[in-house]
């Protein structure tokens, strides 16, 4: 039974980032885990069966910085041409290892692993068929299950060792088998024993050319199930090598923001030796984002060390608790976490300047308009404004502005660092800015009851900075609201947001931060829709229709970056929706976890759409699918007009 105790240790320190020590495996000519790099991976979009095109992509992945490739095998023939294509890619003078990607298909893994490095199986729908029921087990009737799938997988196994063939076990949140979610739901738990009935087999075979993947488009759920992964494979003392992920992240900012806020949280702990990022983009455009994310954690630089605190953790690393706080203002207890805007940098500001960060200004009309993603407030330093704002916006200044030309002003709030707390009131209401790795006097900020605490630093291990500070926070029973800040350099405005994601998601999936801060190179636009990208990939505020759009692979049946497109154009006005577009059954209903509507392709031209788990429209022509499901989210109470 999965243990998910809040003090199980599942890293290293979690003060330190230190590599968890996982056992090499052996994949080909590539080796993977213990001191080896974290390595890249990606999965071709081509049907199997088409060698030209599989070999073609292929080469363009791996000259992109694809150091293993995934190819789908539904079926014997897929498998079988397996040969082909990697006797094709040999010829081309590419050596590159090749995975085997197996659902519903044993037999299909079997003749995979005769001709290829590796075989991906995945625990919830290997041996077992998915009907969604709900099933009532003895331990007699349990153990039966268990032995049925040991003889199901064990032959899969002796061919692996036979030829030194690799393997990964892949859970994923979606597809649970019913077994496993009659007795552990839809739970971290249930995906670590999914996987963890799997090594058992192999550990009792003495195979261990294994890694294992946790894979779940919600990031909390996904970084809680690597976590406790980690923490069951240490108590057990052998740890195998993890394959990270964040399964159907979607496109553009968005998929980059949450693979990033998933990957990235995993990788801020040590855990993890390869990764991919799933992009519902050409597979080669994987490869760069998956490098910018890796090399972030190569480096060991600009780090500040400090004594870790000895205490009890203040919050489970496998379930999701906010923590407490006080409420001041609309920060803090139960609101959402807010978003800071700055506008210090400006020499003057005017109306147009608002724009970028969700507020447009009607001369004619004089009137303000809000997007669903306006920042709750505003930092403009030592600037004056000679007009009114919206009173749903705050403003912050620095304190001598403050006391200038705000102080008796409603809606504009002091910015203090720590040397110049003493000069406010402990009554006042404001801000201040703590630097994270100072020597912090916490009987003097527990004086200030009414004020919100900025966290800031320059240091590179900010993750552990500010975990260090969420537990001091806790042993001196501080529970002001807490506003995360991030400065980011880069002048690329990919890097800037996988840097800032990576750096920022694990924060708030821990239930540490009230708001989010963030500075950098880059426009105010751009920064803002950051902000709002990462409190939505963490499910801390909803902001926007959520895509769960799955990377395309060999089995898909339409176009999905087309489709995705297309019911993006439709629904992106749906805040808080979220929509699961889908390839194909594999990755149908199951894997769209907690999605509120499906759109699933079922075969050449026919959708099936979904309203959750249930089938509600079978085999809708495609022309006809996207307006079906408007349709349907109209029949369901759930549509409103983009007005």
């Amino acid at each position: 039974m999965i243990e998910a105790n809040k003090n199980l240790i599942y890293c290293g320190s979690l003060f330190n980032r230190t590599r968890l020590k996982t056992v090499e495996v052996v994949i080909g000519n590539l080796k993977m885990g213990a001191t080896n790099p974290i390595r890249l991976q990606s999965m071709t979009t081509t049907d199997t069966m088409n060698t030209q095109q599989s070999v073609e992509q292929s080469i363009r992945m791996i000259e992109a910085g694809c150091e293993l490739v995934r190819l789908t095998a539904p079926s014997k023939n897929e498998a079988e041409n397996l040969a082909n294509i990697k006797s094709s890619l040999v010829d081309k003078g590419y050596d590159t290892p090749l995975v085997a990607d197996i659902h519903f298909t044993p037999n299909a893994a079997e003749i995979a692993a005769k001709f290829i490095e590796k075989v991906r199986v995945n625990p919830g729908n290997y041996a077992d068929k998915k009907k969604f029921e709900e099933i009532e087990y003895t331990e007699e009737s349990y153990n039966s299950e268990l032995a049925r799938i040991e003889q199901k997988f064990t032959p899969l196994v002796l061919l692996c060792i036979k030829n030194n063939t690799a393997m990964r076990i892949g859970t994923n949140h979606g597809s649970l088998s019913d077994r496993i979610l009659s007795r552990f739901g839809d739970t971290p738990e249930g995906m670590v024993e999914s996987a963890m009935e799997f090594i058992r087999i192999c550990q009792k075979l003495n195979y261990h050319n294994l890694v294992i993947s946790m894979k779940a488009s919600n990031t909390i759920v996904m970084v809680q199930a690597y976590r406790l992964l980690a923490a069951t494979m240490l108590k057990q003392g052998i740890c195998y090598p993890l394959h990270l992920g964040v399964t159907e992240a979607g496109d553009g900012e968005d998929g980059r923001i949450k693979s990033a806020v998933g990957i990235g949280a995993l990788l801020e702990d040590g855990l993890g030796d390869t990764i991919r990022v799933s992009l519902t983009e050409e597979p080669e455009f994987e490869i760069p984002v998956a490098k910018k994310l890796a090399e972030k954690f190569t480096e060991n630089i600009n780090i500040f060390t400090f004594n870790a605190p000895d205490q009890i953790i203040p919050y489970s690393p496998f379930h999701y608790s906010r923590r407490e706080t006080k409420e001041i203002l609309n920060i803090g207890a139960k609101n959402v976490p807010i978003v800071v805007a700055d506008l210090s940098h400006k020499t003057e500001i005017k109306h147009a300047n608002f724009f970028g960060f969700g507020y447009s200004y009607s001369v004619t009309l004089d009137k303000w308009n809000l997007t669903d993603q306006a920042a709750d407030y505003v930092y403009i330093g030592d600037n004056t404004l000679d007009f009114e704002l919206p009173g749903t916006l705050g403003v912050i200044c620095t304190i001598k502005n403050w006391n200038a030309n705000f102080k008796s002003k409603k809606g504009y709030y002091p910015k203090l660092e720590m040397s110049d707390i003493t000069s406010i009131s402990i009554d006042t209401i404001g801000f201040i800015e703590i630097e994270a790795t100072d020597n912090i006097d916490y009987s003097l900020l527990q004086n200030y009851v009414n004020c919100i605490f900025i966290l800031k630093t320059n240091y590179s291990n900010i993750t552990h900075i500010y975990r260090k500070l969420q537990f001091d926070f806790a042993n001196f029973n501080i529970n002001n609201p807490v506003i995360l800040s991030y400065s980011c350099d880069e002048t690329d405005t990919e890097t800037f947001q996988l840097n800032v994601s990576s750096e920022s998601g694990i924060s708030f999936i821990d239930g540490f931060g009230d708001g989010i801060w963030l500075k950098g190179n880059q426009s105010i636009q751009l920064i803002n829709s950051t902000s709002f990208g990462i409190l939505q990939a963490t499910r801390t505020r909803i902001s926007k229709t959520e895509y769960i759009s799955c990377p395309s692979c060999g089995r898909t049946l339409f176009d999905l970056q087309e489709t995705t497109a297309k019911i993006r154009k439709e629904t992106a006005h749906l805040k808080g929706l979220k929509i699961g577009i889908m390839g194909c059954i594999v990755n149908g209903p199951g894997e769209m976890a907690d999605a509120d509507y499906g759109y699933v392709g079922t075969g050449p031209g026919k959708i099936n759409l979904y309203k959750e788990k249930t089938v509600k429209k079978k085999n809708v022509p495609e022309d006809q699918a996207v307006h079906e499901l408007i349709l349907l989210i109209k029949e369901n109470g759930d549509w409103r007009e983009n007005i």
